[in-house]
């Protein structure tokens, strides 16, 4: 067995959870989908629209659908056997348990710094073991030197970690999926820490 099938076949039975479905969420799961995880629970309550199309992974012709259907469709096109659950929904403290409970590792992925508060906040209270990798700081353009990775326990954030203005400063493919590649990159690492090569 070559080291690819064997990285391939650890990973095959490992479960990652994504909250949210756009920029980061969207790449990441592609990126975890090419590298052979074989179950992904996402979900986002949001729809594709045109302005998505510049940075998230969605097709002109998918605008109008739920971004976890849309998302769960292109990343079978990747691999028909993956197994994605696609939740069209809203996460609460409610329903995030029995969303991403079962996770191996959890990528957080939503677009306000107040969902990120809460999330990472109920996150740490109800499951400090789970590894949560978090997004911050991902919008304009140029200075790639300034994403890092930021660690505390099992508290992971990608990216610049400035606040920005959209507004004023836009979201833009390159630096957005460089994050979603960094979160995508670190739950390999941390999804393959037992596994030897």
């Amino acid at each position: 067995m070559t080291i690819i099938q064997n990285i391939t076949s650890h990973l095959s039975v490992k479960k990652a959870g994504i909250a949210g479905a756009g920029g980061l969420g969207s790449n990441v799961a592609a990126a975890l989908v090419r590298s052979g995880v074989g179950h992904l629970v996402i979900a986002d309550y949001d729809i594709v629209t045109k302005p998505n199309l510049n940075r998230q992974f969605f097709f002109a012709d998918q605008e109008g659908q739920s971004k976890v259907d849309a998302l769960r469709e292109n990343l079978l096109h990747i691999n028909p056997k993956a197994d994605v659950e696609a939740h069209f929904c809203k996460i609460t403290a409610l329903n995030a348990g029995s969303l991403f409970g079962s996770c191996d590792v959890v990528i957080e992925a939503f677009d306000c710094a107040d969902e990120k508060k809460w999330f990472a906040e109920w996150m740490i209270a109800h499951y400090p073991a789970k590894p949560l990798i978090m997004g911050s700081g991902i919008a304009g353009y140029g200075s790639p030197e300034t994403l890092r990775v930021q660690r505390s326990g099992n508290l992971y954030i990608c990216g610049d970690q400035r606040e920005t203005n959209e507004k004023l400063v836009p979201l833009l493919a390159p630096r957005v999926i460089m994050v979603a590649m960094m979160q995508a990159d670190l739950a390999l690492e941390l999804l393959l820490q037992e596994k030897p090569l």
